[in-house]
């Protein structure tokens, strides 16, 4: 019953740390539009570290739960 638990927790941290790591992207790219004021700007650059440290930890989750599915 664990294992099933541990499988279900991995695929959602990793449906997480993907969906983190697309914003992280679309954030990145409105960063670095020359045609966005700085504003905006500075504001997707802010919210892009925001989603690379939730990428991040949902990657480190998810590698928890793999491991502790597969034991």
């Amino acid at each position: 019953m664990e294992t099933i638990k541990n499988t279900a927790n991995y695929v959602g941290d990793k449906a997480n740390e993907m969906t983190s790591g697309a914003s992280k992207e679309a954030n990145k790219n409105v960063a670095k539009d020359s045609d966005a004021s700085m504003g905006t700007r500075a504001s997707a650059a802010k919210d892009a570290l925001g989603d690379k440290v939730d990428e991040s930890k949902n990657s480190a989750s998810a590698e928890g739960n793999k491991q502790a599915a597969t034991h």
